[in-house]
């Protein structure tokens, strides 16, 4: 029988036909609750998935042929990575597909911000520049430039890399970052310092949020984060939410302890209209934009179907988020008792792990 897949996304991102091109059955349904979820996939051995519902253990436990789950982009925080680990499912991303996007998209909002494009435009609509010139002094002496200044990055991989690239272009007198797991040698490459978070805080005048969201990262920007910062600094997070405490942000933009902010993700999305942020004026905030470009959507759609096929066939994904699942399958496949990786072609060899 051929493999069933799954694909659960409620869209036609993911497109089917490399599915069925690679002699697999796909199968679709209801899935606006975690029951009708678990129904669709139960019977399937992998599933393209997408931010909700969770595939959290009750989902996994639940599907003894799952073997592959995949997500668009980099962000697999809807997956319970403990428990796919340990039930030996892949959790498959398709990383680096929307860095330019994103890298974009932060050096947009931080321009945004540094130019006053948005209040002075809506000025000019209403009659200001004629009428009202001592608001237009105002803005000619506080909008800035970012040559001269420190660009902090906080998370050095692939994007954190991409925006370094980019704001090199306009000439800051330093570019630092902050990022444990990168050794200095590969920082080197791009022109940037590495430094301790503390030193990143203080000395930074606009700091960029690039880290994926873990307990370790989980608000890494807080009250006490942002109270190090200076008095002028524009934060600009286009990372994952739930990386910056949404009530210290508030407080520190309404109190001043920052100059502004531009912000593509909230902690709960998407943001509730009541959300005090919304009351600011001194922050941007988009609408969990940032990763997306037609391009993107070609693209990763694409390769998130192309990883449950390469994995069913024992060829390499485009991403693994948990590469500790391959000892897992081995202890299965070694013990004689396979389980859901019964039959299915040793794939371990085609991956760097």
């Amino acid at each position: 029988m051929p493999y069933k897949i799954a694909i659960t996304t409620g869209t036609d991102y993911a497109p089917a036909s490399v599915i069925t091109d690679a002699g697999m059955e796909v199968v679709r349904g209801p899935f606006s609750t975690t029951a009708e979820y678990i129904d669709t996939i139960k019977d399937c051995d992998g599933a393209l998935i997408s931010v909700w519902p969770l595939t959290d253990r009750e989902v996994l436990e639940a599907c003894p042929k799952l073997k592959v789950v995949s997500r668009m982009g980099v962000g697999v925080d809807s997956i319970d990575m403990d428990a796919a680990t340990e039930l030996g499912v892949l959790a498959c991303n398709t990383p680096g597909v929307n860095t330019t996007e994103v890298a974009d998209h932060a050096v947009g909002l931080l321009l945004t911000l540094l130019r006053k494009i948005p209040e002075t435009a809506a000025a000019v609509k209403r009659g200001a520049w004629t009428d009202d010139k001592p608001l237009m002094g105002q803005y000619q002496v506080s909008v800035q430039r970012v040559a001269g200044h420190t660009a902090g990055i906080i998370g050095f991989g692939n994007i954190g890399r991409a925006f370094a690239t980019r704001i090199r272009g306009f000439g800051p007198a330093r570019i630092i970052a902050y990022d444990p797991y990168v050794p200095q040698t590969a920082a080197d490459l791009y022109g940037v310092q590495l430094v301790g978070l503390d030193e990143l805080l203080d000395e930074s005048d606009f700091i960029t949020v690039h880290t994926p969201h873990t307990k370790e990262t989980h608000h890494i920007i807080n009250a006490d984060t942002l109270g190090k910062m200076k008095h002028s600094a524009i934060l600009i997070n286009c990372s994952r939410g739930q990386t910056v405490d949404g009530v210290a942000l508030h407080a520190a933009l309404r109190d001043r302890v920052i100059a502004s902010a531009g912000i593509d993700v909230t902690e709960v999305e998407p943001v509730d209209p009541e959300d005090p942020l919304l009351s600011l004026d001194n922050i941007i905030i988009t609408p969990h934009l940032a990763g997306w470009s037609p391009t993107f959507v070609s693209e990763s759609g694409r390769r998130q179907a192309e990883n449950v096929v390469r994995v069913l066939s024992g060829e390499r994904p485009h991403g693994l988020a948990n590469p500790e699942v391959i000892k897992t399958i081995a202890v299965m496949r070694a013990s004689g008792n396979a389980g859901r990786w019964e039959g299915v072609p040793d794939f371990s060899t085609a991956l760097d792990v």
